[in-house]
């Protein structure tokens, strides 16, 4: 299997993560969807990130999709199976998962849009949304022991870890580490295992 995007991605990162954690071999192909996108509309038309090109060449995107297909090929989930957990985990991820997309369209707006197009308004309400996200999720963690064995994270785990990285590495500015320290403190537990350390978002 090949997986094809920049660790700098949460949505890269919380895959090849995810595969180190199914014990399931890749290769990672660092293609940037702006800087080299000729090379990566080469592997996928669609130049989406991340991508998975399967053993047998077919072509997979969208990183929760490609989850689904990589858990079922390892015969087992990052999820808890059922029940409250689960329940508690789809929140949380979900939760992760706004915050990254909020974080990557604040970035955009800020980095692609030129500055006398961009619409303030529509800033002050992602960024809202961005914040209300990791409140939420300072609120779902307290308690919550902070990852210290591989063995034992969930998706959710590795995506709030994640999303927190990539928010903090994007936007450090907007959301106020000191506001959070929960969330901080999770995400740099789950930093020290090696599964975090052997991809990191750069």
């Amino acid at each position: 299997m090949q997986l094809i995007g920049m660790l700098d991605s949460p949505y890269v990162r919380r895959v090849a993560i995810s595969l180190r954690l199914l014990d399931m071999p890749f290769e990672h192909q660092p293609v940037s969807v702006f800087s080299t996108f000729e090379q990566f509309r080469a592997i996928n038309p669609v130049v989406k990130a991340p991508t998975l090109v399967c053993d047998n060449g077919v072509v997979l995107m969208e990183s929760g999709l490609i989850l689904d297909y990589l858990e079922t090929q390892a015969g087992r989930s990052l999820m808890p199976s059922g029940g409250s957990a689960r329940q508690h985990a789809l929140r949380i991820a979900g939760l992760a998962l706004a915050a990254c997309e909020k974080t990557v369209q604040i970035v955009y707006e800020r980095n692609l849009r030129p500055a006398e197009k961009q619409h303030e308004p529509w800033l002050a309400r992602v960024r809202g949304q961005l914040l209300a996200a990791c409140s939420a999720l300072e609120t779902e963690l307290a308690g919550v022991a902070l990852p210290a064995d591989e063995r034992t994270l969930t998706q959710a785990d590795v995506t709030t870890a994640v999303a927190w990285r990539f928010t903090q590495m994007m936007l450090p500015e907007e959301v106020d580490a000191s506001a959070y320290p929960v969330l901080a403190s999770f995400s740099a537990a789950a930093e020290q295992l090696a599964a975090f350390k052997d991809t990191p978002p750069l």
